[in-house]
């Protein structure tokens, strides 16, 4: 696994707490939106014949929403990775310049998260406009009853304005490549996964713990370093 890969899924999992809060609400939904007493033995959610003879359990709609998500990212993740390769070859931007970029997003994304200073708040404000457009396609797959319905409703969640995510957006950007900004999102969402999957299966106990405002405070000040030691590598590269 490259650096980048592995940043990428690193921050994702320090992210844990801030998906929880963005994310979190959903993926109760998924689990919980059937009254338990529909279930059967194996906590199955009984769904439209029309649709299919076969119950699709709690799990399977978790896991299509998560890779719905997922998806979702990593073709952002593709879009970025081909502008920075546009940028990189037309312009003539450094490739340096680029991580260096990187680096202070991940230093704000700690102080986002540490909430000592919010100005990610500002870029998120800049994806709401899409949004707008992209979150009325939710009703389209709600009730979410079936495999294909949690996978819908996960690639559009993945659209979400998201601090964390734009952050990371420009790791992808920073790899001047449509594939690798692909993977790198791809590895980002798969360290966000740990957390909402846990939410899912009902362990409250560490869902408290990953929203503590201590233990946020402390992933924040690890963003923070991994950010200034990103941006002293990118800074001795470029000069």
């Amino acid at each position: 696994m490259s650096l980048d890969l592995l940043s990428a899924f690193i921050i994702g999992l320090l992210g844990s707490g801030h998906c929880i809060a963005m994310c979190g609400g959903i993926t109760t939904m998924l689990t919980s939106a059937i009254p338990n007493n529909k279930y059967d033995s194996n906590q199955q959610i009984p769904i439209n014949k029309s649709e299919t003879e076969t119950p699709t359990s709690k799990f399977t709609l978790v896991f299509c929403y998560n890779l719905g998500r997922i998806a979702s990212y990593s073709f952002i993740g593709a879009i970025v990775g081909l502008t920075g390769s546009i940028a990189a070859k037309n312009i003539g931007l450094p490739l340096a310049s680029l991580r260096i970029v990187s680096a202070i997003f991940l230093i704000l994304l700690g102080l986002y998260l540490g909430q000592w200073l919010m100005w990610l708040n500002r870029v998120e404000t800049l994806g709401k406009k899409l949004w707008q457009y992209i979150s009325p396609l939710a009703g389209k797959v709600i009730p979410v009853n079936t495999p294909s319905k949690a996978l819908g409703l996960g690639a559009i969640w993945g659209w979400l304005p998201c601090g964390l995510v734009y952050s990371t957006l420009t790791w992808a950007l920073a790899s001047s490549n449509m594939i690798d900004g692909a993977s790198i999102m791809f590895f980002f969402g798969l360290g966000t996964l740990p957390a909402l999957l846990t939410l899912s299966i009902g362990f409250v106990s560490i869902k408290n713990i990953l929203v503590k405002p201590v233990f946020r405070k402390m992933m924040a000040l690890l963003l923070i370093s991994y950010g200034i030691y990103s941006f002293i590598v990118a800074y001795q590269q470029m000069f």
